[in-house]
């Protein structure tokens, strides 16, 4: 059993939660045994002078994190506080009032997968004003959470090519965090990177150790931090992002190797996270069976791998509707189709004319998908009228069949009005313009 185990949840990827929503969700993560929640934060807490970064996007209140907190508490779950600061920073530093603490004010950064940044994602750490920035945020987020720990992020800050930069910025992070009574946690992939700089940072700091494939080296990265004996987290995820439906298969074995791992080389932690990126599709029903398995991973070990999520998923629902998330979950794997960190199926439902389709995924396949997902919409649409996880499925096979029938648009105007109708159902309004945006137009 991990001493930490943890949930965390993107709430700046346009999606935020509405407040019965996040009850509801600690209510399953105390169901699971989980023992802290974070909500992932970029630009969507209510700064006092910063409502041009946050007043489209319907943020988090200090009266909304006191309330949650409350509920959390009766729950037995510790609200961590999480704000990142220094990569993943866009939503700041697009702005005019704020470009010019970018280290590439015009953007253009590559990404280690050959993309360009289109704006700028990195606070400039030769720039005074980044870290004065820095600790303008926390003096007003931290003395909201009564939690010791602060998440600061620190991740894929893709424009900082000199690693001696990159440790001297953390580290004043941390500094910030530590004047407000907190231990920093940080995201681990830049230290893994230059492994030089374990052994430099300070013993009080939390290692995040990050990784969402299969296959990820979770063994070779624990072992690293377990070396330097800093206190580290094991963070899978849920798999959920970029998917449509999951990616049920992936999750299962990168929640196990993040398990074994965490329990071979001593992590302290497991943190499932879970992401939105590309406006945050999917529903809350994709994260679920992750969240289940999850949470009894992290509290039982490996025997929980064998536990019947379809029928922990369809208690939770109230309805016999888990088999169908766990057969949306799969289609991923029609015509072997794999790509990493996303779908194919989402892949193709995301991009317009000059997508290059997997060669797996022929029209055959396609339609062969479509008839699954034809017969899972009729199986949920029993449940739909008094069952929100109901309309969430028939969402997510929606999503699947305009993916199949990407040219179609009659189907693309259904989906753009049907988006509208879940994400109200959970979410807030502020994003889903946003959000809506990704979606391809007839």
């Amino acid at each position: 059993m991990f001493k930490n185990r943890a949930y965390m949840l993107d709430v700046s990827r346009d999606r935020v939660p509405t407040m019965r929503t996040l009850f509801l969700i600690v209510d399953i993560l105390a169901r699971y045994r989980y023992t802290q929640f974070q909500l992932y934060t970029e630009h969507t807490f209510a700064y006092s002078n910063h409502e041009d970064v946050w007043e489209e996007a319907d943020p988090l209140t200090p009266r909304e994190i006191a309330r949650l907190q409350a509920y959390c508490e009766m729950q037995g779950i510790e609200l961590v506080a999480n704000q990142n600061s220094f990569g993943h920073m866009e939503r700041w530093l697009s702005l005019p009032r704020y470009n010019k603490l970018a280290k590439f004010p015009k953007g253009g950064a590559m990404t280690p997968w050959g993309t360009i940044k289109k704006f700028p994602t990195t606070l400039d750490p030769a720039n005074p004003g980044s870290i004065a920035l820095v600790e303008e945020l926390f003096a007003e987020l931290l003395p909201n959470f009564k939690s010791p720990l602060v998440n600061i992020g620190c991740d894929e800050t893709f424009e900082i090519s000199d690693p001696e930069e990159y440790f001297a910025f953390l580290l004043k992070v941390a500094d910030a965090a530590r004047r407000h009574g907190k231990r920093p946690m940080f995201w681990g992939d830049i230290v893994l990177r230059h492994p030089e700089y374990i052994e430099r940072l300070p013993k009080d700091m939390i290692a995040l150790d990050w990784g969402y494939e299969a296959n990820h080296p979770f063994a070779e990265e624990a072992r690293r931090f377990a070396q330097s004996r800093l206190e580290f987290y094991v963070c899978p995820g849920t798999s959920s992002w970029r998917s449509l439906a999951g990616r049920v298969e992936n999750m299962r074995e990168n929640l196990a190797a993040a398990e074994q791992a965490g329990r071979e080389f001593g992590a302290s932690g497991f943190m499932l996270t879970d992401w939105g990126d590309e406006g945050h599709w999917q529903p809350l029903a994709v994260s679920l069976p992750a969240i289940v398995l999850g949470g009894n991973l992290a509290a039982s070990g490996p025997k929980a791998a064998k536990m019947d999520v379809e029928r922990e998923l369809d208690s939770i629902m109230d309805a016999p509707l888990g088999a169908l998330v766990l057969k949306l979950g799969t289609l991923y794997l029609r015509g072997g189709a794999l790509r990493a960190n996303s779908s194919e199926l989402f892949n193709i439902l995301l991009n317009d004319h000059g997508y290059s389709r997997h060669p797996g995924l022929t029209q055959s396949v396609l339609d062969e998908i479509s008839g699954i997902v034809s017969g899972v919409r009729i199986a949920a649409e029993k449940w739909i009228d008094a069952n929100d996880w109901a309309k969430e499925i028939v969402y997510m096979a929606n999503l699947i069949d305009c993916a199949c029938h990407r040219r179609d648009e009659g189907r693309l105007r259904a989906l753009r009005d049907e988006h509208g109708r879940i994400w109200r159902m959970r979410s807030r309004e502020g994003g889903r313009i946003d959000s809506l945006s990704k979606l391809p137009r007839f």
